[in-house]
Parts: structure tokens; sequence; C-alpha cells
């Protein structure tokens, strides 16, 4: 299989793909805006288009402190984009027929079953109304959450809990003794959903779910710097995670979440991984080839079709982004109007808590990556997007 080093795919002018030149050219002063105001360390942006690279730029720093500038090959902290790369793994057990998307979890993992729900704001715990299945982890409609500051029990026994002190069957086991926030399928919560998918990887394949990661998705797509940790040969390719700070600036955080040493995450289906944008290039080309890539195909047309259609109500919009629904695994454009930026209905896209950032417009055959490694607001992002948008000129 052929290899393109931090280019990902192979690269066109972008007039040959239907894109401007001198329009893609407004994406780095309005990047580097934001580095010199010094509210983002550095950012690398990428755009492709039918299959080839037609803008990669890199500015900014890797680590500030000692004026490491960030590089193409940079290894981020990609947090929540490891949640499109699990949620794929288990849509090619589907496809091997494991299981249903209608399969109770409990099925699977008997930590999920008899499960409870909290009711009339937590003063209230009852029975779940029904089963958990996989296709509500998937959507995250499971009533699983990840915790917050509200007044509510739940969010104290998320604290509790030791969900990372163990292993993968250890945070299934603690996560199933928690009542859920809802019934499942009653509404959209974002939280630990795809993590519990991780385990049932392990469960229904029989390997470590970091080996099937690697074995199934990464190598064959040759994503050969995308792991849950980054050697010592590639330390210095690792950059430094900022934080707002009170000044208006950035600061540096010294433990980054979900962390379990200095270059290493714990084995999460939902926030672990860390990756190069363009091994997760590849990732994005292979979904919008419909399951192909490079002669490897991971998963059949109609399933990808399956994964980007809207899953959930109407009336429920993923973490307030309105205009979108959800799918198996990924945001997806119901209504291109309602979220105020230039884009396609059936764009399928999610992000990472170090504001990384991806897309895949299957109309336009067009995939976007932003990373950077801030954890805090990232109204960069929306730029980013009209910015590519503007550029299309066929």
């Amino acid at each position: 299989m052929a290899r393109y080093g931090y280019d990902g795919l192979p690269r066109a002018v972008p007039e040959e793909v239907g894109m401007s030149t001198s329009r893609l050219e407004r994406i780095a002063p309005v990047m580097q805006r934001w580095v010199d105001a010094g509210k983002i360390p550095g950012a690398l942006t990428m755009i492709a288009r039918e299959g080839r690279l037609v803008h990669l730029e890199k500015l900014g720093m890797q680590d500030i402190a000692t004026e490491k500038p960030l590089e193409f090959d940079t290894i981020f902290r990609i947090y929540s984009m490891t949640k499109p790369i699990t949620s794929i793994a288990v849509m090619m057990l589907y496809e091997q027929g494991h299981f249903q998307l209608g399969t109770p979890v409990s099925e699977l993992m008997p930590a999920f079953k008899d499960m409870q729900v909290y009711t009339e704001g937590g003063e209230n715990i009852v029975d779940a109304e029904r089963e958990m299945t996989i296709k509500h982890l998937l959507t995250h409609t499971a009533g699983i959450i990840y915790g917050g500051d509200w007044d509510h029990p739940i969010n104290q026994r998320y604290k509790e809990a030791n969900f990372y002190g163990g292993d993968l069957a250890n945070m299934a086991q603690e996560l199933g003794n928690i009542p859920l926030l809802h019934h499942p399928g009653d509404a959209w919560n974002y939280g630990m959903s795809t993590d519990v998918l991780g385990y049932l990887i392990e469960v229904v394949s029989g390997v470590p779910f970091e080996e099937f990661l690697k074995t199934q998705i990464l190598d064959p797509l040759g994503m050969t710097d995308t792991a849950f940790s980054v050697p010592d040969e590639k330390a210095d390719r690792y950059p430094t995670l900022y934080e707002p700070a009170e000044d208006g600036g950035i600061q540096v955080i010294e433990n980054a979440p979900v962390s379990s040493g200095p270059r290493s995450f714990f084995h999460s289906g939902g926030a672990g991984l860390q990756s190069t944008a363009a091994d997760y290039l590849r990732f994005c080309q292979m979904l919008l080839n419909d399951g192909e890539l490079d002669g490897v195909r991971l998963l059949g047309r109609k399933t990808v079709e399956l994964i980007r259609m809207n899953h959930i109500s109407d009336d429920w919009h993923p973490l307030e982004r309105t205009g979108c629904g959800f799918g198996l695994g990924f945001a997806v454009v119901t209504d291109v109007a309602e979220t105020h930026a230039p884009g396609s209905e059936g764009t399928y896209s999610w992000g990472g808590l170090a504001s990384t950032t991806f897309w895949i417009d299957p109309v336009e055959d067009l995939i976007g990556i932003l990373m950077t490694q801030l954890i805090g607001d990232s109204p960069f992002h929306a730029q980013f997007r009209v910015l590519t948008y503007q550029a299309i000129t066929d």
C-alpha cells in the first residue's frame, strides 16, 4: 500500500478539483490572527477533495515556551475524535453478524442488565422501561453521560466512580452500577457510551480493544502514528496541551484528561487515541470512499450509508449543534441553513476536547481537518469551515 508521509493522500492543484488556490490562501492569515492574539498555540489545516489533498498548512507552535514549531507530522491528542474510529470498529463487527443494532447490551455485557433510571430530577430511581441497545450506545441515547456540575445525584456517582483505575471490564462494571440519566432512547446525552463500545469490541472479538483497532483499522489504513501512547522515538513530535488563562491568553495544562502517563492514555473508546492529521485524513477518506481506501475495504457501501443517516429525533441537537442530528458515531447535518454556515445535507463530523475537528461532505466529495491543542472554546472551527467552502468554484 502506498504511503504519502505527512500528506496522507496524493496532492492536486486546487483548480484540478474545482477549488481556487487564491481563495484557499485566505485560510492562513485568519488562523495566524488567532495565534498572534495568543488564543491558540498553533494550528494545522488540511483539505482534500476528490481523494486528493489540495490544502495543507501549519502555523504557530507545538510548544510556546521553547518556541518549537508545529510540524506536519505532529502527533495530537484527538480525544473524542477517537469515537468515530471506535464506532466504525463496532460496525465492522456488526457486518460480521455478531449482533444487530437492536441487540440488548446486556446480552453481551451482563453489567448492564436490569438497569435503573433516575426520575424527577434525581429524586427517585425506577427500573428502565426498556433495554439499552447497541444502537443507543452508538447514538448517545443510552442515558449514560460524562457527569457535570449541575445539581443531580448522578454527577456525584460519576465523580466517585473509578472509571479509569482498572481495565475496560472494570469501567463497564462501574457504569453498570450507576442509574441512567433517562430511559434508553428517550433523549440525547453525550457521555461514556462509546467507552462502553470499546469494551463491547473486546468482548465480541476476543482480543484487547487496542489490538483490534491496530490490526483491523489502523494498520490496514496505514495509520502508523495513531495509538493510545506515543513511543519515546516519537516524543519530539508530541505537543504541549493548553487551556485559556485568566489574562485572556493561554496556559499549559500539566495533567491531560484521561491520560495515564506523560504520553499515554487510558484505552478509552471515547477519548484515548492520539494521531496525526495525515493519519486521520486516511480514515476520513476511507469513509468518503464508502468504506474502502487503497484496495483495503473495511465496510460495505450500504453500511456507510446507514452510519451517516440521522438516527435521532429532529428535536434533539447534539451539543447544541443546530441543524444537526446524529448518526452511528457522528453528528450529521440535516438542515444547512440552521447550521449558520455553508455546507451540505448529510455532512458528518465530530471533534475532540483539545479543539481538533473534522468533517466529511459526500455531496462535495470534501474533507476538512483542523488540529490544535487547546481545551476551551473553538470559534475558529466555524471560520475554517466557511473558508473551505468559499474556495469551491465548480
